[in-house]
């Protein structure tokens, strides 16, 4: 039973524009990555209110208000029929719509740090088992089995291979060619595609066994040179597949492409967010605490020539700034903080940032005992000192590179924006809004719906734009390899062989 793939196959074959659903679509990273290569949106399934207005205020803009208000509403995938969204949502003939399905199901479970938070709230060091986030692959292979797609994208974090020492990803591909298609997947860091961030994330492509084509992933077009850090943590994630691989010789996983010769060097933070103004209204107290709105604007530095990737953020097909910028906002820290920042060297971390203040700390003392002056030690200590111990949260902090791309940008980035110092001192300070989205490269004309801290998690938890583009450009040029001749009458023989073997050890 074929539901219909082959008339979808005919149809992309005459150039049409891929129809895409988001899956755990967010603000729409992936889409607007797939938006990028030739696709349509044809709407998305976010739980989170502000990221599911922010998705319909940049794909589905222009709707009339009440279909608008369907798109934007936030949906539980777990109580979603997948037929009824497709209607809901104003498309006629639901099951024969979807071309491409994306998405990722969120990964706080699959990661060690989300297991660590899991067995303190519950007190299970398996707790992480039981989590019912870890089962939300299930309703996506129930959109799969529904909607019938030619092909389709899944993303999580590396430890996806290794939950809990199983590989999901294996037993996700077995139900998808028990559906009928054929499955890889790899680890790819959105820096060796044009992102200015190391990003490493799980991928796995199916296509339809009827297309007759394999499944490829895009060629790195940056090289990056991975802090030991990544390597380490591809190491854990990998490591049961390498011991699979000892065994099955039917493993779908494939190795991360190589970069071509000559590739020039990943983009860096510098390129990204130089021709952004700098703020400092958080040191002269113009700055105060409380929720940042998006209600006023600033424009591009006058000083700064843009980088080629700045013009691009600037001038996104569909997606250009109009020269303004309206999310270019800051959390507000300590006075504490802003002095730690402004002394702290490029790539420093914790340790060194307490080192330096004890050391500043150290001094002030000594200058006010030498000028007999009455203070207690105590709250100076505090005015100086971050209180966490530096051998338990030795990445709590990072003053980012100028002249690097940026390590990953987390979900909780406006709840502790430590982990992204901007690298210029006389700014000290965290990212805003604006540039975490240029490092994730969200182009200046996309919106964010909510206030500072529900962007940041929507930054956070989004699928690069850049990346996600690579990926859709890849697969849409592996369909045009079909031999077409009028519609698809059978499955081709794959010209691949085995080319889908398990990285050895």
């Amino acid at each position: 039973m074929t539901n219909g793939i082959e008339a979808k196959l005919a149809r992309l074959a005459t150039g049409a524009a891929p129809r895409v659903l988001d899956l755990f679509s967010g603000c729409g990273g992936m889409a607007l990555g797939f938006s990028k290569a030739g696709c349509q949106s044809l709407g998305g399934v976010e739980l989170d209110a502000d990221a599911a207005r922010s998705f319909a205020t940049n794909f589905h803009r222009g709707l009339p208000d009440a279909l608008f208000e369907e798109h934007a509403k936030p949906k539980d995938i777990t109580a979603t029929d997948p037929v009824a969204l497709l209607s809901a949502l104003g498309h006629d003939r639901p099951r024969a719509v979807v071309d491409f399905l994306v998405g990722g199901p969120p990964c706080p479970t699959f990661t060690r740090v989300g297991r660590a938070k899991l067995r303190e709230v519950q007190q299970h060091p398996e707790a992480f088992r039981h989590d019912p986030r870890a089962q939300l692959y299930v309703p996506y292979l129930r959109f799969v089995k529904e909607l019938s797609p030619v092909a389709l994208v899944m993303e999580n974090v590396p430890d996806f291979l290794n939950w809990g020492g199983h590989n999901l990803a294996e037993e996700i591909c077995e139900v998808l060619e028990g559906l009928g298609y054929r499955c890889a997947y790899t680890l790819l860091n959105a820096a060796n595609y044009g992102v200015p961030q190391m990003r490493d994330r799980f991928f796995l492509i199916a296509i339809h066994k009827l297309a007759g084509v394999p499944v490829r992933f895009p060629t790195p077009t940056h090289e990056v040179d991975l802090p030991p850090g990544y390597e380490g943590s591809r190491d854990v994630a990998l490591k049961h597949i390498r011991e699979l691989s000892l065994f099955s010789p039917k493993l779908r996983y494939v190795a991360s492409p190589s970069v071509s010769w000559g590739a020039p060097p990943a983009l860096t933070v510098a390129e990204a967010i130089a021709d952004l103004p700098p703020i400092t209204g958080h040191l002269d107290g113009s700055i105060r605490r409380g929720a940042r709105r998006f209600n006023e604007c600033t424009t591009y530095r006058q000083d700064a020539v843009p980088s080629a990737y700045a013009r691009l953020m600037r001038e996104f097909p569909g997606f250009g700034g109009d020269g303004r910028i309206w999310d270019h906002v800051i959390r507000s820290l300590s006075d504490r903080d802003y002095r730690l920042f402004r002394h702290m060297q490029h790539g420093d971390e914790y340790p060194e940032a307490h080192a330096l203040a004890v050391k500043l700390f150290e001094a002030e003392r000594h200058r006010l005992r030498r000028a007999r002056a009455n203070f207690n030690e105590d709250a100076l200590h505090k005015a100086f000192v971050p209180p966490y111990d530096p051998a338990k949260f030795p990445n709590k902090w990072r003053k980012m590179e100028p002249d690097k791309p940026s390590r990953t940008l987390m979900a909780h980035l406006g709840k502790d924006s430590y982990s992204h110092i901007h690298y210029d001192s006389e700014q000290a300070r965290v990212l805003s809004v604006r540039e975490a989205a240029r490092l994730q490269s969200f182009p200046d004309g996309f919106r964010f719906c909510g206030t500072m801290n529900p962007a940041f998690r929507q930054i956070g938890n989004a699928v690069p734009p850049l990346m996600a583009f690579a990926l859709a450009a890849t697969i849409r040029e592996t369909l045009r390899e079909r031999v077409v001749s009028g519609t698809v009458a059978r499955e081709r023989r794959p010209r691949y062989g085995r080319q889908l073997v398990a990285e050895k050890a």
